[in-house]
């Protein structure tokens, strides 16, 4: 039982622990966003920020659980909301509308990003110590923070989009760049792997992409169909070496 417990408190069991954290409103243009922020345990001095952008259905238990836990690590963390109003879609094919909207318009997402990063820096959050780190859709998020040159020191995609118009130029990145990824990712080619990859090369990025056998798109949310309790555990682990490193802990 000792064991079941330490492992729901690793892998983000929703509803595993009380909520830690509260409502957070800040703007972004004339959009009311309403994320989630959880202050650092440690309360010494401005700990390191972590903005965590949800997945495709907006901000959900799942992503308030993730702050949860990276407050307990000692870390500032803002569960983004980037819909508007805290806005909690129901189905996937909205989802994949609303989605589909900011990854066209990227510019409008890396600036709700950019505003979820100001935000928790006025929460107390390192401005020179911030990492954003995303799920499938926030994923593809976590992604643009670099590619728009947001002030980062390092992101984080778990099972995230790597597809990029290849009209854009590619700039160099400076932030650390971490990609957890589905082995066996049903929603993108070989293509849109290697091309992502090349991007990474020509950036002159220092990056890392590790891949987790049999692991499906999705595979980090408990009760999911998807749901891959070994990928998901050691891709929490290797997060947490990554936030160590970039951090300087």
């Amino acid at each position: 039982m000792l064991k079941i417990l330490a492992l729901a408190a690793l892998v983000g069991v929703g509803g595993a622990a009380a909520a830690q954290g509260n409502e957070l409103i800040y703007t972004s243009g004339d959009a009311t966003l309403k994320g989630y922020f959880v202050k650092a345990a440690s309360g010494k001095g401005k700990a390191p920020g972590v903005v965590v952008l949800p997945a495709w259905l907006g901000l959900n238990a799942f992503a308030k659980s993730v702050a949860d836990k990276l407050g307990a690590m000692g870390y500032n963390a803002l569960a983004a909301d980037i819909y508007g109003n805290g806005e909690l879609l129901s189905d996937m094919a909205t989802a994949a509308e609303r989605s589909g909207y900011y990854k066209k318009n990227y510019a409008i997402y890396q600036r709700r990003i950019q505003a979820a990063i100001d935000a928790l820096v006025r929460q107390g959050a390192d401005p020179a110590r911030i990492v954003v780190m995303g799920y499938c859709f926030g994923g593809t998020g976590a992604l643009e923070a670099v590619r728009g040159g947001l002030p980062v020191k390092g992101i984080v995609t778990f099972h995230g989009g790597l597809a990029r118009d290849t009209t854009r130029p590619i700039t160099p990145i400076t932030a650390k760049v971490l990609v957890l990824h589905a082995a066996a990712d049903q929603t993108m080619t070989d293509a849109d792997v290697l091309s992502f990859q090349h991007e990474m090369r020509d950036s002159k990025a220092d990056w890392q992409m590790i891949y987790y056998a049999d692991a499906q798109h999705g595979f980090t949310e408990p009760g999911s169909k998807v749901y891959n309790e070994s990928a998901a555990r050691r891709s929490w682990q290797h997060m947490q070496l990554f936030l160590k490193e970039v951090f300087g802990e």
